[in-house]
C-alpha cells in the first residue's frame, strides 16, 4: 500500500540534494544543510497577472515605488561624481556616489520642466539639466539657475528645491534603491539571507560580464524561467545527465527563497543508469570523438572530478579559498531570490541576474545576467554592460560560455509563453507543489504588495 502524502510532500525518486551532500569529498557548510520547504498552496495564478494593462499599473504604483530594488554595484561608482542612472519601469533615478564615503540616489528629473537629467552614465561634477540649465551640487543642493533674478520664487523655497533624496542601502557589494521614503530599513528587508552568504563574500568579487537583452515577454515570465528546474526535460535535453534537475530542492523564507539544482549528477527522469563518464562528458560540453578534459579514477564520481576541476581553473584567481570549498559549492545551481527580481547565486558560482518591465511596456522585459568574479590584487575594471541587439541572441554574448546556449533554449520559450498566455481560455497557471514552489511564492509576495 502506497504511502498517503500530504500536499506538497511529494519528492521526486532518486537520491536527495541532503543525501548527494553527504558523499562531499569536501566539508559542507551548514547554509546548504538548511531546509525549509512550504507548501503555498494549489490554486492556479490568474494570468492577468501576465496580460494586462492593469496589473502592470498595479505593479508601478504599489510594488516598484516602494519596494527594494537592485540598482548597480558599488564599483561601476567609484569615484566622487560617478553616476549609474537606474529605469524601472516609467521611473529613472540617478545613483551618485556624492562623497567618498557617500550613494545617493535622486530622481532623474529636472525640477524645472522634468527633462530627463541623465541620460547615460558618466562622472559629473555638477547636475546640470541639458535644457535650461537649472544646476544641482552632486550632494543634491541647489547650485544655479541661469536667470535666476526670474526665478525669486523658486530660490525662496530653500531646501524644497533641492533634487529629492530616494532611499539607499548597501550590501555585498551591491546597490539598493527605494523610492518610498517611509520604507523598512534595508537590513530588515533581507534578513537572515546576508548570514547565508556570509561565508561566500561576494563584496570581494569584480563585475566580469554583464549582458542584458531586451525579451517579448512579461518581466514575470522571463524570471519564472530561472526560478525551477522542472523545464530541464523539455527545454535543456542536453544537459540532463548532469543536472539533477527534478531533485532540486526549494527553500522559502520571507523576502528571499533559493533553488538549489545538483551538478554532476543526472536527471531522475532518464530511465537508464548514466555513466559517470557520460556525467563528466555532459559537465564539460566533451563530445564523444574527444577525450574528456579530466579523467575519473576508480572509486570517484564525475562531480568530485569536475569540482577538483573548478578549483584548478580559478586557484589563480581565487588563490586558496577554492580549497575550503565543498563540492556542491563547485559545481552546483545555487539561485538564489531576493523579492521581487534580484538573483544572486551562492557559493562559487559568478552568476547574478535581474529581471525588470522594459519600460511602460507590460509585454516586454528586460534581462540582466552578470557575472561576479573573484579576483587577487587590485580589482580589475567593471565590465560595461553588453546589450544584444534585437536580432542578437546569448550566443553572440561569447562571454557566457556554455550558458549561452543554455539561455537561448530558454529564450525559444519566452515570447511564446506570452503569446500562449494572451490566446488561452484558461483563467490561471497551474503550478507544481513543490518544484514550482518558488514561482508561487514570488505571486505570493505580489499578492502582499499588489492586493
Amino acid at each position: 500500500m502506497s504511502e498517503i502524502l500530504s500536499p506538497g510532500e511529494a519528492r521526486s525518486p532518486g537520491i536527495s540534494y541532503q543525501e548527494l551532500l553527504d558523499t562531499d569529498t569536501h566539508e559542507v557548510p551548514d547554509v546548504l544543510r538548511l531546509e525549509s520547504p512550504r507548501f503555498l498552496g494549489d490554486d492556479d495564478v490568474p494570468i492577468t497577472r501576465y496580460t494586462t494593462r492593469e496589473w502592470h499599473d498595479v505593479e508601478v504604483e504599489k510594488l516598484w515605488s516602494r519596494v527594494w530594488q537592485y540598482a548597480c554595484r558599488e564599483e561601476e561608482i567609484p569615484e566622487v561624481g560617478d553616476y549609474y542612472v537606474y529605469d524601472i519601469a516609467r521611473s529613472s533615478y540617478i545613483v551618485m556616489r556624492s562623497a567618498p564615503d557617500e550613494i545617493k540616489a535622486y530622481p532623474n528629473a529636472c525640477l524645472h520642466r522634468g527633462r530627463r537629467l541623465k541620460d547615460y552614465d558618466g562622472n559629473c561634477s555638477e547636475i546640470r539639466c541639458p535644457f535650461h540649465g537649472h544646476c544641482w551640487e552632486i550632494s543634491g543642493e541647489l547650485k544655479d539657475i541661469p536667470a535666476s533674478w526670474d526665478f525669486p520664487h523658486l530660490e525662496a523655497r530653500g531646501s524644497d528645491y533641492h533634487l529629492p533624496e530616494i532611499q539607499v542601502s548597501t550590501w555585498a557589494g551591491f546597490v539598493f534603491i527605494n523610492p518610498d521614503s517611509n520604507c523598512e530599513p534595508f537590513e530588515d528587508f533581507l534578513g537572515d539571507m546576508a548570514d547565508h552568504f556570509e561565508g561566500w563574500d561576494l563584496a570581494n568579487r569584480y563585475k566580469q560580464a554583464h549582458i542584458a537583452k531586451v525579451i517579448n515577454c512579461n518581466w514575470k515570465i522571463s524570471q519564472e524561467a530561472f526560478c525551477e528546474a522542472y523545464h530541464t526535460n523539455a527545454t535543456h535535453p542536453n544537459i540532463v545527465f548532469q543536472l539533477g534537475d527534478t531533485n532540486t530542492q526549494i527553500d522559502i523564507w520571507d523576502n528571499f527563497a533559493r533553488n538549489i539544482t545538483p551538478g554532476a549528477t543526472p536527471s531522475p527522469n532518464l530511465d537508464y543508469e548514466v555513466t559517470e563518464e557520460e556525467i563528466l562528458r555532459c559537465a564539460t560540453d566533451t563530445r564523444h570523438d574527444q577525450d574528456t578534459p579530466m579523467e575519473i579514477p576508480a572509486g570517484s564520481t564525475a562531480r568530485a572530478i569536475a569540482a577538483a576541476g573548478g578549483r584548478e581553473r580559478w586557484r589563480e584567481e581565487a588563490g586558496d579559498w577554492v580549497d575550503r570549498l565543498s563540492d556542491a559549492e563547485m559545481v552546483d545551481s545555487i539561485d538564489y531570490t531576493l523579492f521581487p527580481n534580484f538573483h544572486p547565486w551562492g557559493a562559487f558560482n559568478r552568476i547574478v541576474y535581474r529581471f525588470r518591465p522594459n519600460g511602460d511596456n507590460h509585454r516586454s522585459s528586460i534581462m540582466e545576467c552578470i557575472f561576479i568574479a573573484p579576483f587577487t590584487g587590485e580589482r580589475p575594471p567593471p565590465a560595461p554592460i553588453h546589450w544584444l541587439e534585437e536580432h542578437e541572441t546569448f550566443t553572440d554574448a561569447t562571454e557566457l560560455g556554455m550558458l549561452g546556449k543554455v539561455f537561448n533554449q530558454d529564450l525559444f520559450n519566452m515570447d511564446k509563453v506570452q503569446t500562449g498566455l494572451e490566446a488561452t481560455h484558461k483563467p490561471g497557471v497551474s503550478l507544481g507543489n513543490y518544484q514550482e514552489s518558488k514561482v508561487r511564492w514570488l505571486h505570493q509576495k505580489l499578492s502582499e504588495w499588489c492586493e
